[in-house]
């Protein structure tokens, strides 16, 4: 008993110093005290698929899930932005937007938490999981949204977007990236002045968000997705009572469509991004979901690939 309870005052402890650490790199962002990064690794391009020398149907911002600690894309979402690269090379793709840091800071490259990783990994994922908190809570929300909104817009400058050329900005979030993918909507849309589309995979986000400004919401689900349901049930705003929120406004306004990916999970040998869960027409889950991200895309693109057909799943 005595284990027990120490094991529950440690755990207790660890969430309390996160909850600290996740609000203190908010604050230092805000006041000014450091200012977010925007130089990439020697060899990580700022976009990757069409060539800079020609504007793309459309740019793509992945925003990845709680397992995102460094620029470079984790190895599930490597393998989703990789299936999408394939099929759009048209398209122009950027992965390297930290979701989890207000900084642009990828965990894995600060010094202390470089020793955790080896040690502790777990506590890695448990400071992104703060940080989606963080940015769901009414006290931070609006600079969270700022912060990582501005973010994506310095990436997509340098990865060679114009401001007004109208070239349809897709924000492609996994999971807790969901949260900051709506967030970060009127910061695209009133700096660059683009038309921009949210696709959420698995999506684990509050509903507050404001998405008026979003041309459309894909909703990628699964009645088998465990996390995502939870997110419904725990965050108010998700549920149909509160009809002010910004997701329930969009649902009204015929914004939000949902397609179903049955019978894909959030994670595991089944998700939504496996290269092995086979469907009964041979494609994997990892095949379908970039097909169905693809037909979005292009369904929204400025220059479509010739003889395309914009297909919408339904």
């Amino acid at each position: 008993m005595t284990g027990y309870l120490l094991w529950l005052g440690l755990v207790g402890l660890v969430l309390i110093v996160e909850g600290l650490l996740a609000r203190y790199e908010l604050l230092a962002y805000s006041v000014g005290w450091r200012r977010a990064t925007t130089e990439l690794p020697e060899g990580l391009p700022y976009a990757r698929g069409a060539a800079p020398d020609r504007p793309p149907a459309a740019y793509v911002v992945y925003l990845d899930g709680i397992g995102k600690r460094r620029f470079r894309d984790t190895r599930d979402g490597g393998q989703l932005v990789q299936a999408v690269l394939a099929g759009g090379p048209e398209l122009r793709v950027l992965g390297q937007v930290q979701p989890y840091s207000p900084l642009a800071d990828p965990l894995a490259d600060r010094p202390v938490w470089s020793w955790l990783r080896r040690r502790a990994g777990l506590l890695l994922f448990l400071h992104n999981v703060m940080q989606t908190f963080v940015a769901a809570d009414h006290r931070y929300r609006p600079l969270y949204n700022r912060a990582v909104g501005n973010q994506i817009v310095v990436q997509l400058r340098l990865a060679g977007y114009a401001a007004g050329s109208a070239i349809p900005v897709v924000l492609l979030s996994y999971s807790g990236g969901a949260q900051v993918a709506t967030g970060a909507v009127d910061e695209v849309h009133q700096q660059l002045g683009a038309p921009v589309v949210v696709v959420m995979l698995g999506a684990f986000h509050n509903g507050a968000n404001d998405l008026r400004y979003a041309d459309h919401v894909y909703q990628l689900t699964s009645a088998y997705d465990r996390i995502e349901r939870l997110g419904t049930w725990l965050f108010p705003q998700r549920w149909s009572l509160f009809r002010r929120s910004g997701w329930n406004r969009a649902a009204r306004a015929a914004k939000v469509t949902v397609i179903g990916l049955e019978p894909a999970t959030h994670v595991g040998p089944r998700s939504y991004i496996s290269p092995t869960a086979t469907l009964p027409d041979g494609r994997t889950h990892l095949d379908r979901t970039a097909a169905e991200v693809l037909a979005i895309v292009r369904a929204h693109s400025a220059t479509p690939p010739a003889g395309h057909v914009p297909r919408v799943a339904t």
